[in-house]
Protein backbone atom coordinates (compact mmCIF):
# COMPACT_ATOMS: atom_id res chain seq x y z
CA UNK A 1 0.00 0.00 0.00
CA UNK A 2 2.91 2.86 1.10
CA UNK A 3 4.04 1.73 -2.81
CA UNK A 4 0.80 2.94 -4.16
CA UNK A 5 0.63 5.95 -2.18
CA UNK A 6 3.69 7.05 -2.94
CA UNK A 7 2.50 7.71 -6.77
CA UNK A 8 1.98 11.31 -7.46
CA UNK A 9 -1.46 11.92 -8.16
CA UNK A 10 -2.47 12.74 -11.42
CA UNK A 11 -5.72 14.74 -12.59
CA UNK A 12 -7.90 14.61 -15.51
CA UNK A 13 -10.69 16.08 -16.07
CA UNK A 14 -13.53 14.58 -17.79
CA UNK A 15 -16.68 16.66 -17.50
CA UNK A 16 -16.67 20.15 -16.51
CA UNK A 17 -20.05 22.03 -16.01
CA UNK A 18 -20.35 26.40 -15.24
CA UNK A 19 -23.50 27.70 -13.09
CA UNK A 20 -23.94 29.15 -17.24
CA UNK A 21 -25.50 25.39 -17.38
CA UNK A 22 -27.44 25.12 -13.83
CA UNK A 23 -29.09 28.41 -12.31
CA UNK A 24 -30.00 27.01 -8.64
CA UNK A 25 -30.75 29.59 -6.16
CA UNK A 26 -28.17 29.20 -3.64
CA UNK A 27 -29.03 27.49 -0.05
CA UNK A 28 -28.52 29.64 2.75
CA UNK A 29 -28.83 28.49 6.35
CA UNK A 30 -31.93 29.94 8.82
CA UNK A 31 -31.71 30.00 12.61
CA UNK A 32 -34.51 28.05 12.64
CA UNK A 33 -36.25 25.35 10.44
CA UNK A 34 -39.60 23.32 10.85
CA UNK A 35 -40.66 22.32 14.01
CA UNK A 36 -42.77 18.85 14.60
CA UNK A 37 -43.23 16.83 17.90
CA UNK A 38 -43.92 12.90 18.52
CA UNK A 39 -45.79 10.91 15.67
CA UNK A 40 -46.20 14.35 13.75
CA UNK A 41 -42.22 14.22 13.10
CA UNK A 42 -41.68 10.63 12.41
CA UNK A 43 -44.42 10.50 9.83
CA UNK A 44 -42.79 13.22 8.23
CA UNK A 45 -39.78 11.76 8.13
CA UNK A 46 -41.24 8.53 6.93
CA UNK A 47 -43.15 10.34 4.27
CA UNK A 48 -39.17 11.94 3.39
CA UNK A 49 -38.10 8.69 2.76
CA UNK A 50 -40.70 7.63 0.56
CA UNK A 51 -39.27 10.19 -1.72
CA UNK A 52 -36.67 9.00 -1.55
CA UNK A 53 -37.62 5.85 -3.07
CA UNK A 54 -40.27 6.99 -5.10
CA UNK A 55 -38.86 10.20 -6.64
CA UNK A 56 -41.37 12.59 -7.60
CA UNK A 57 -39.67 14.42 -11.18
CA UNK A 58 -38.63 17.25 -8.50
CA UNK A 59 -34.77 17.60 -9.21
CA UNK A 60 -32.91 17.15 -5.99
CA UNK A 61 -29.24 18.44 -6.76
CA UNK A 62 -28.73 21.53 -9.35
CA UNK A 63 -25.17 23.20 -9.45
CA UNK A 64 -25.92 27.09 -7.70
CA UNK A 65 -25.88 30.07 -9.41
CA UNK A 66 -22.15 31.33 -8.93
CA UNK A 67 -20.77 28.01 -8.20
CA UNK A 68 -18.52 25.81 -10.83
CA UNK A 69 -19.51 21.87 -10.67
CA UNK A 70 -16.55 19.55 -12.53
CA UNK A 71 -15.93 15.53 -12.34
CA UNK A 72 -12.30 14.32 -12.82
CA UNK A 73 -10.05 12.25 -11.90
CA UNK A 74 -7.32 11.72 -9.33
CA UNK A 75 -4.87 9.23 -9.72
CA UNK A 76 -7.63 6.74 -11.32
CA UNK A 77 -9.81 7.52 -8.54
CA UNK A 78 -13.35 9.18 -9.90
CA UNK A 79 -14.13 12.66 -7.42
CA UNK A 80 -16.07 15.82 -7.64
CA UNK A 81 -15.76 19.47 -7.05
CA UNK A 82 -18.09 21.95 -6.35
CA UNK A 83 -15.89 25.50 -5.77
CA UNK A 84 -18.30 28.66 -4.70
CA UNK A 85 -16.95 31.46 -6.26
CA UNK A 86 -18.44 34.11 -3.62
CA UNK A 87 -16.28 32.57 -0.82
CA UNK A 88 -13.30 33.63 -2.80
CA UNK A 89 -11.31 34.59 0.58
CA UNK A 90 -11.71 31.46 1.90
CA UNK A 91 -9.04 28.59 2.35
CA UNK A 92 -11.07 26.18 3.69
CA UNK A 93 -11.87 22.99 1.22
CA UNK A 94 -14.28 20.18 2.68
CA UNK A 95 -13.26 16.26 1.82
CA UNK A 96 -16.81 14.37 1.53
CA UNK A 97 -16.45 10.53 2.07
CA UNK A 98 -20.30 9.59 1.23
CA UNK A 99 -21.97 6.92 3.28
CA UNK A 100 -24.58 4.17 1.43
CA UNK A 101 -23.50 1.08 3.47
CA UNK A 102 -19.78 0.70 1.03
CA UNK A 103 -22.28 -0.18 -1.39
CA UNK A 104 -23.97 2.94 -2.34
CA UNK A 105 -22.10 5.14 -5.18
CA UNK A 106 -21.81 9.00 -4.94
CA UNK A 107 -25.68 10.35 -5.75
CA UNK A 108 -27.57 13.55 -5.90
CA UNK A 109 -28.25 13.14 -2.31
CA UNK A 110 -24.62 14.09 -1.63
CA UNK A 111 -24.11 16.98 -3.87
CA UNK A 112 -27.07 18.46 -2.76
CA UNK A 113 -25.77 17.89 0.68
CA UNK A 114 -22.40 19.30 -0.24
CA UNK A 115 -23.60 22.46 -1.08
CA UNK A 116 -25.00 22.76 2.22
CA UNK A 117 -21.56 21.44 3.85
CA UNK A 118 -19.89 24.00 1.73
CA UNK A 119 -22.07 26.77 2.68
CA UNK A 120 -22.19 26.19 6.93
CA UNK A 121 -18.61 25.84 7.02
CA UNK A 122 -17.72 28.81 4.46
CA UNK A 123 -15.46 26.26 2.38
CA UNK A 124 -14.30 27.54 -1.20
CA UNK A 125 -14.68 23.85 -2.50
CA UNK A 126 -15.80 20.26 -1.72
CA UNK A 127 -14.72 17.53 -3.28
CA UNK A 128 -16.53 14.18 -3.41
CA UNK A 129 -14.89 10.49 -3.67
CA UNK A 130 -16.85 8.74 -5.81
CA UNK A 131 -15.09 5.72 -3.52
CA UNK A 132 -14.47 1.99 -5.28
CA UNK A 133 -17.59 -0.30 -3.31
CA UNK A 134 -18.55 -3.50 -2.25
CA UNK A 135 -19.42 -6.43 -3.13
CA UNK A 136 -16.81 -5.96 -6.19
CA UNK A 137 -14.06 -4.07 -3.95
CA UNK A 138 -13.71 -4.89 -0.36
CA UNK A 139 -10.91 -3.45 2.25
CA UNK A 140 -8.87 -1.79 1.30
CA UNK A 141 -10.19 -0.13 -1.67
CA UNK A 142 -12.27 2.62 -0.15
CA UNK A 143 -9.47 3.43 1.67
CA UNK A 144 -7.04 3.51 -0.61
CA UNK A 145 -9.04 5.71 -3.06
CA UNK A 146 -9.62 8.18 0.09
CA UNK A 147 -5.93 8.44 0.65
CA UNK A 148 -5.08 9.01 -2.82
CA UNK A 149 -7.48 11.97 -3.09
CA UNK A 150 -6.96 13.18 0.62
CA UNK A 151 -3.16 13.45 -0.33
CA UNK A 152 -4.24 15.21 -3.42
CA UNK A 153 -5.70 17.84 -1.35
CA UNK A 154 -3.09 18.54 1.67
CA UNK A 155 -1.24 18.72 -0.60
CA UNK A 156 -2.59 21.14 -3.41
CA UNK A 157 -4.17 23.70 -0.11
CA UNK A 158 -2.74 22.31 2.99
CA UNK A 159 -4.00 20.23 5.40
CA UNK A 160 -4.61 22.65 8.14
CA UNK A 161 -7.32 23.94 5.28
CA UNK A 162 -9.14 20.44 5.36
CA UNK A 163 -12.47 19.49 7.05
CA UNK A 164 -12.84 16.11 6.52
CA UNK A 165 -16.79 15.04 6.78
CA UNK A 166 -17.94 11.27 6.39
CA UNK A 167 -21.66 10.19 7.01
CA UNK A 168 -22.90 6.40 8.26
CA UNK A 169 -19.94 4.29 5.89
CA UNK A 170 -18.06 7.45 4.75
CA UNK A 171 -17.77 7.89 8.52
CA UNK A 172 -16.79 4.85 9.07
CA UNK A 173 -13.86 5.74 5.89
CA UNK A 174 -13.21 8.58 7.22
CA UNK A 175 -12.24 7.64 10.86
CA UNK A 176 -10.41 5.05 8.84
CA UNK A 177 -8.85 7.46 6.80
CA UNK A 178 -7.45 9.53 10.38
CA UNK A 179 -6.15 6.68 11.33
CA UNK A 180 -3.67 5.77 8.80
CA UNK A 181 -2.90 9.16 8.71
CA UNK A 182 -1.73 9.02 12.08
CA UNK A 183 0.18 5.57 11.27
CA UNK A 184 1.90 6.74 8.40
CA UNK A 185 2.95 9.76 10.01
CA UNK A 186 0.94 12.33 7.49
CA UNK A 187 -0.92 15.65 8.73
CA UNK A 188 -4.49 15.23 9.71
CA UNK A 189 -7.25 17.36 8.76
CA UNK A 190 -8.12 20.36 10.54
CA UNK A 191 -11.04 18.96 12.13
CA UNK A 192 -12.93 15.53 11.46
CA UNK A 193 -17.31 15.79 11.07
CA UNK A 194 -18.87 12.45 11.44
CA UNK A 195 -22.64 12.39 10.91
CA UNK A 196 -24.31 9.40 11.91
CA UNK A 197 -21.19 6.98 12.13
CA UNK A 198 -21.08 3.66 10.86
CA UNK A 199 -18.11 2.71 13.70
CA UNK A 200 -18.51 -1.33 13.94
CA UNK A 201 -19.24 -4.15 12.18
CA UNK A 202 -20.74 -6.13 14.96
CA UNK A 203 -24.45 -6.34 14.93
CA UNK A 204 -25.40 -6.95 18.91
CA UNK A 205 -25.34 -3.35 19.30
CA UNK A 206 -29.19 -2.55 21.44
CA UNK A 207 -29.74 0.14 18.86
CA UNK A 208 -29.17 -1.88 16.09
CA UNK A 209 -33.02 -3.37 17.22
CA UNK A 210 -34.21 0.14 15.87
CA UNK A 211 -35.96 -0.79 12.63
CA UNK A 212 -39.10 0.37 13.82
CA UNK A 213 -37.50 3.42 15.25
CA UNK A 214 -35.44 4.69 12.56
CA UNK A 215 -37.62 6.38 9.70
CA UNK A 216 -34.22 6.07 7.75
CA UNK A 217 -32.21 3.14 8.24
CA UNK A 218 -34.30 1.03 9.66
CA UNK A 219 -35.65 -2.15 8.22
CA UNK A 220 -39.43 -1.51 8.43
CA UNK A 221 -38.88 1.51 5.86
CA UNK A 222 -35.22 0.52 4.11
CA UNK A 223 -34.99 -3.47 4.30
CA UNK A 224 -31.85 -3.06 1.14
CA UNK A 225 -29.70 -0.88 3.19
CA UNK A 226 -30.35 -2.10 7.06
CA UNK A 227 -29.55 -5.45 5.07
CA UNK A 228 -25.67 -4.11 3.84
CA UNK A 229 -25.30 -3.30 7.32
CA UNK A 230 -26.41 -6.32 8.89
CA UNK A 231 -24.53 -8.17 6.30
CA UNK A 232 -22.09 -6.57 5.46
CA UNK A 233 -19.19 -7.21 2.65
CA UNK A 234 -16.82 -4.39 2.52
CA UNK A 235 -15.05 -5.94 5.36
CA UNK A 236 -14.02 -9.49 3.52
CA UNK A 237 -12.36 -11.96 5.41
CA UNK A 238 -11.28 -9.44 8.56
CA UNK A 239 -13.09 -10.26 11.89
CA UNK A 240 -16.07 -7.95 12.86
CA UNK A 241 -13.57 -6.29 15.71
CA UNK A 242 -10.90 -5.60 13.46
CA UNK A 243 -10.08 -1.65 13.94
CA UNK A 244 -9.32 -1.60 10.42
CA UNK A 245 -13.00 -1.69 9.70
CA UNK A 246 -14.44 -0.96 13.32
CA UNK A 247 -12.54 2.18 14.27
CA UNK A 248 -13.83 2.34 17.97
CA UNK A 249 -11.36 -0.32 18.64
CA UNK A 250 -8.61 1.41 17.17
CA UNK A 251 -5.77 3.76 19.16
CA UNK A 252 -7.18 7.15 18.37
CA UNK A 253 -4.94 8.97 20.14
CA UNK A 254 -3.56 11.82 17.24
CA UNK A 255 -6.47 12.55 15.57
CA UNK A 256 -7.90 15.78 14.98
CA UNK A 257 -10.67 17.80 16.65
CA UNK A 258 -13.59 15.38 16.06
CA UNK A 259 -17.60 16.79 15.97
CA UNK A 260 -20.21 13.43 16.29
CA UNK A 261 -23.49 13.99 15.48
CA UNK A 262 -26.16 11.40 15.85
CA UNK A 263 -30.11 10.66 16.32
CA UNK A 264 -31.63 9.47 19.29
CA UNK A 265 -33.63 6.78 17.29
CA UNK A 266 -31.29 5.29 14.71
CA UNK A 267 -29.24 2.30 14.70
CA UNK A 268 -26.54 3.41 15.19
CA UNK A 269 -26.83 5.26 18.01
CA UNK A 270 -24.63 2.94 20.56
CA UNK A 271 -21.50 2.86 18.56
CA UNK A 272 -21.49 6.48 18.64
CA UNK A 273 -21.57 6.35 22.40
CA UNK A 274 -19.24 3.78 22.15
CA UNK A 275 -17.06 5.54 20.37
CA UNK A 276 -17.21 9.00 22.19
CA UNK A 277 -16.06 6.42 25.60
CA UNK A 278 -13.06 5.10 23.13
CA UNK A 279 -11.89 8.96 22.23
CA UNK A 280 -12.28 9.99 25.86
CA UNK A 281 -9.82 7.17 26.60
CA UNK A 282 -7.32 8.17 24.41
CA UNK A 283 -7.59 11.21 25.06
CA UNK A 284 -9.25 13.09 21.70
CA UNK A 285 -10.38 16.01 21.65
CA UNK A 286 -14.03 14.93 20.70
CA UNK A 287 -18.18 16.55 21.14
CA UNK A 288 -21.45 13.93 20.67
CA UNK A 289 -24.43 15.59 20.58
CA UNK A 290 -27.94 13.09 20.21
CA UNK A 291 -30.40 14.59 17.97
CA UNK A 292 -33.91 13.75 20.09
CA UNK A 293 -36.10 11.04 18.23
CA UNK A 294 -34.19 12.00 14.90
CA UNK A 295 -33.52 9.14 12.70
CA UNK A 296 -29.89 8.35 11.04
CA UNK A 297 -28.76 10.78 8.60
CA UNK A 298 -31.73 12.92 8.87
CA UNK A 299 -29.99 16.36 8.25
CA UNK A 300 -29.57 14.86 4.67
CA UNK A 301 -33.00 13.42 4.16
CA UNK A 302 -35.35 16.43 5.94
CA UNK A 303 -32.70 18.83 6.12
CA UNK A 304 -35.73 21.41 6.46
CA UNK A 305 -36.13 20.05 10.22
CA UNK A 306 -35.10 22.25 12.98
CA UNK A 307 -33.12 19.37 14.45
CA UNK A 308 -30.81 19.01 11.11
CA UNK A 309 -30.64 23.01 11.09
CA UNK A 310 -29.17 23.10 14.55
CA UNK A 311 -27.02 20.15 13.41
CA UNK A 312 -25.76 22.39 10.59
CA UNK A 313 -24.94 25.72 12.93
CA UNK A 314 -23.17 23.14 15.52
CA UNK A 315 -20.88 21.98 12.92
CA UNK A 316 -20.54 25.60 11.59
CA UNK A 317 -19.80 26.50 15.03
CA UNK A 318 -17.23 23.90 15.50
CA UNK A 319 -15.51 24.52 12.30
CA UNK A 320 -15.39 28.26 13.38
CA UNK A 321 -13.66 27.38 16.37
CA UNK A 322 -10.88 25.10 14.97
CA UNK A 323 -10.14 27.00 11.63
CA UNK A 324 -9.21 31.01 11.54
Amino acid sequence: MKKFFSLVATVFAIIFFTSTTFAAKVWSLPEHGLILQGQAKQDYIAQAMEKVFHPTGEEIFSVPSGWRYEKFSVGGVSVENLTNNKAKKSARVVLQLHGGGYVGALSDLYRALAVKQAVVTNAREVYMVDYRIAPENIYPAALEDAVTVYSYLAKKFGAENLILIGDSAGGNLALELCIYLKENNLSQPAVLILNSPWTTMETDLPSRSFNDKDKILGSEINPFMSGAVLNHKYSGDLNVNDYHVSPIYADLHGLPPTLVQIGGYELFRDEGIALLKKAAEDNLNITLTVYSEMSHDFAMIVPELDESIQSFIEMQNFVNLYLR
